[in-house]
């Protein structure tokens, strides 16, 4: 999604085209979706089950819901028009929509409180006013919907800054935003310790050298990397409190108060 309402302007769609196959090769998206399967406890949801995901980017999250979850009614939303080409490419089934997370929900009324369920991944990070766009994707979400979220905690690495990071989270900061846009929250926790954090002191300790990785073919190197901490990862703690992925369940909550019912 690329961000005009300040002085730093991320380019999307040149993310998208240039490295859509390094992105896919990332083992940190891959632990990030079982964590956000587990999260969304959809083998547990009544049907219909509607899901609508917050940026989805190139649709890589997209076809694996829709390839474990076939019968999920699936909208995505981002602002890069070449990334949601490659999502409709890749789920031809599914509804992706163009929208400045910035502006109020603009997509046709028959998606007004649609969404049973939505996923924002790694996407908070990347804007001027997390709590303001939280505030206007509510449009979108059904009385009780279960919203996962994921963004990064700990340090920022060159690349992170190169992708339009504004600032990483911490539970405290992502448990308020949440909060202050109006959800309900139930869980915040941190993922990942010890091996994603170790994975993230290598993107870091990398610097500007892994940008120019990702944009184009990768080193031997780091192949071997990214082989090495994707069997690591399985033995990362998927809760608790130093892990460096953050990961919350939020709910839209199914009463609104009003001035008429607030002193009831």
């Amino acid at each position: 999604m690329t961000q005009t309402s300040s002085s730093v302007v991320d380019d999307w769609d040149r993310h998208w085209r240039e490295n859509v196959d390094s992105n896919a090769q990332n083992p940190a998206q891959a632990y990030r979706r079982e964590l956000i399967f587990e999260a969304l406890t959809l083998d547990r949801a009544h049907a219909p089950v509607r899901l609508l995901e917050i940026g989805c980017g190139s649709g890589e999250f997209s076809a694996s819901i829709s390839a474990r979850y076939p019968e999920v009614d699936l909208v995505g939303l981002d602002l890069s028009r070449a990334g949601l080409d490659m999502a409709q490419t890749r789920v031809p089934r599914a509804a992706f929509f163009q929208q400045d997370l910035a502006l109020p929900f603009a997509l046709p009324e028959r998606y007004a409180g649609f969404a049973t369920h939505a996923v924002c991944t790694e996407v908070l990070e990347h804007l001027d006013d997390p709590i303001g766009a939280l505030k206007n994707v509510r449009a979108g979400l059904a009385p009780g919907a279960r919203l996962v979220i994921t963004v990064p905690a700990g340090p920022m690495s060159a690349y992170d800054r190169h992708l339009g990071h504004r600032a990483h989270f911490t539970r405290a900061r992502l448990e308020r935003t949440l909060r202050d846009a109006g959800l309900e929250v139930e869980a915040v926790h941190g993922a990942g310790f010890p091996f994603f954090n170790l994975y993230r002191l290598t993107v870091i300790a990398r610097g500007q050298r892994l940008i120019a990785d990702a944009d184009g073919a990768l080193p031997l190197s780091a192949r071997a990397a990214i082989w090495t901490f994707g069997r690591l990862f399985r033995l990362n703690f998927h809760s608790g409190a130093r892990g460096w992925q953050l990961i919350a369940v939020a709910r839209e909550p199914r009463h609104v108060d009003t001035p008429e019912t607030a002193h009831h």
